[in-house]
């Protein structure tokens, strides 16, 4: 992996944490993910206008990845509603590499050395005391723990989808910007469909809620381009950085409990990532 590749995964990472945490902030938490759609539906619209359609041979795996990517929302929704973001959110982004590592094996002929396998090894251990971080698994964590886990499996299953996909679309951009204008519409349909009203006077609510969007354009956008330039494991791997930036995020901005165990659970994590990238 080149330095501009991993200065750029690095980059999407902090990117990613950001934006998360500000759809965690916005109490009406479906109408923050509709106004995130807005930004990926009229960004990728427009970037269509230049960019023109991929190749065809990406078009099944862009499909697949459409579906999960909702399906990711949804978990995202579900997760931050039962749970702190600096619990479910490492939870969520350090499920992926495990899958990520094993299916990029599977699918793409991708190996990892003894010292990757060993932070798979780490990564599991992070993440298991971080789902016990309070000192026990309490029957109230529980549906936290369980809806971050099942996001951390769609993230898993859509950087797979992307992966592959994008190596055949002919120009990342174009792949990109299909799946943001083919997938942001989702929620914002969801939205208008239940004719609820929406205070749109809240100028600071939607600010936050396209502001997390067109970061999450970003912040994907580099990840595809970098998934044709490295592994999709390193590529993963190293994406999921942003549980540090998270925890931060979460303790500082959010006001959330951070202890001592959570930290060292987190650093855990942050220490398998980096041995699955070296």
């Amino acid at each position: 992996m080149s330095s501009i590749v991993l200065l750029v995964v690095l980059g999407a990472g902090g990117l990613h944490a950001t934006w998360n945490a500000i759809a965690k902030s916005v109490d009406d938490r479906l109408f923050g993910f509709a106004l995130i759609g807005v930004a990926s539906t009229v960004t990728g619209g427009l970037a269509l206008i230049v960019t023109g359609l991929p190749a065809r041979a990406a078009l099944g795996y862009l499909g697949v990845s459409v579906v999960v990517h909702v399906a990711y929302e949804y978990g995202l929704m579900s997760s931050y509603r039962l749970g702190a973001f600096n619990q479910t959110y490492p939870i969520a982004r350090g499920t992926s590499p495990l899958v990520v590592a094993i299916g990029a094996w599977w699918l793409a002929d991708e190996h990892l050395g003894a010292l990757a396998w060993s932070g798979i090894v780490v990564l599991a251990v992070g993440l298991m005391s971080l789902a016990v971080s309070s000192g026990s698994l309490t029957r109230v964590e529980l549906p936290a723990v369980g809806a971050a886990v099942a996001t951390g499996l769609t993230i898993a299953a859509y950087t797979l989808a992307d992966g592959l996909g994008v190596r055949r679309s002919g120009d990342p951009y174009a792949y990109a910007a299909l799946l943001f204008f083919l997938q942001g519409p989702v929620f914002p349909i969801v939205v208008l469909s239940r004719r609820r009203p929406v205070d749109l006077t809240q100028l600071s609510v939607v600010g936050r809620g396209l502001l997390a969007g067109l970061l999450s354009v970003v912040a994907y956008s580099a990840v595809l381009w970098a998934q044709t330039k490295a592994p999709l494991a390193e590529v993963a791997a190293l994406r999921e950085t942003s549980v540090i930036v998270a925890a931060v995020i979460g303790a500082v901005f959010l006001k959330e409990r951070f202890g001592a165990r959570r930290m060292a659970a987190a650093v855990l994590v942050a220490v398998g990532i980096f041995m699955i990238a070296a």
